[in-house]
């Protein structure tokens, strides 16, 4: 009987947004696939748990789905975590999921900490409906991508590196426009979490004189003359 692989989300920040479920399933399992056996290990040591360890990242993913679905296979129940957050969400963890599915191998993924779900709560723009985009293209497909989230009426949800975030930001303003509300979401859940808020006009100016540091997620209201425009349409054809 072949085995299971469970995807095990891990802290963003907080050590203590660790679940007792999460614990349970590293402590059981026969093998934690980590996308950095250094910084896992520090999470590992922690919690007690002393289950083997393997690298699984996005250089190595490709290599080592076939060895991982054999072991599947064979029998052993195996754990994905990345060094924060949940498997699969900007991180690797899609490629594996995807194998298991093909061979019908069993994918459970846990609740628990992402990044992203804080942020846009927090952020005080309207989260019922939402696009996450994760980390824009770097060069080929920037412009298009920018230009088609600047016309999508959900809130749009950003995940940036803090040694680009200014250059984003002025982009994110000059395509969205400087007067459209978002929200700078810093270290979620860390001692030093903090939520910028203003137009993205402001947050750029803010961020061009002041370096952010750690994880960064970008909050930006939808745009809500296509919005209800759409709505009138709607309303136009019920009519």
């Amino acid at each position: 009987m072949a085995g299971k692989l469970y995807l095990v989300p891990t802290p963003v920040g907080n050590l203590e947004d660790m679940t007792m479920r999460a614990i349970r399933v590293l402590k059981e399992a026969d093998l934690i696939l980590a996308e950095d056996t250094r910084t896992s290990g520090v999470l590992m040591k922690h919690f007690e748990i002393k289950t083997p360890m393997h690298s699984h990242h996005k250089f190595n993913e490709h290599q080592t789905c076939d060895h991982v679905i054999e072991r599947l296979e064979g029998g052993e129940n195996i754990a994905l975590v990345t060094d924060a957050g949940t498997p699969g969400i900007s991180d690797p963890g899609f490629l594996l999921s995807r194998a298991c599915r093909k061979h019908g191998i069993d994918v459970e993924c846990l609740p628990g900490a992402t990044a992203f779900v804080p942020a846009l709560v927090a952020s005080g723009l309207p989260c019922d409906r939402f696009v996450f985009e994760g980390f824009l293209p770097l060069k080929k497909g920037r412009a298009t991508r920018l230009a088609e989230l600047s016309a999508d009426s959900r809130t749009c949800i950003i995940y940036e590196s803090p040694l680009r975030l200014a250059r984003t930001l002025r982009q994110l303003a000059e395509t969205f426009g400087e007067d459209r509300p978002a929200a700078v979401c810093r270290e979620i859940s860390k001692l030093h979490e903090t939520i910028k808020k203003g137009t993205l006009g402001e947050l750029a100016e803010y961020y061009s004189v002041n370096q952010a540091k750690g994880e960064i997620v970008i909050v930006i209201e939808g745009n809500n003359k296509n919005f209800e425009k759409k709505k009138e349409k709607e309303v136009a054809c019920d009519e």
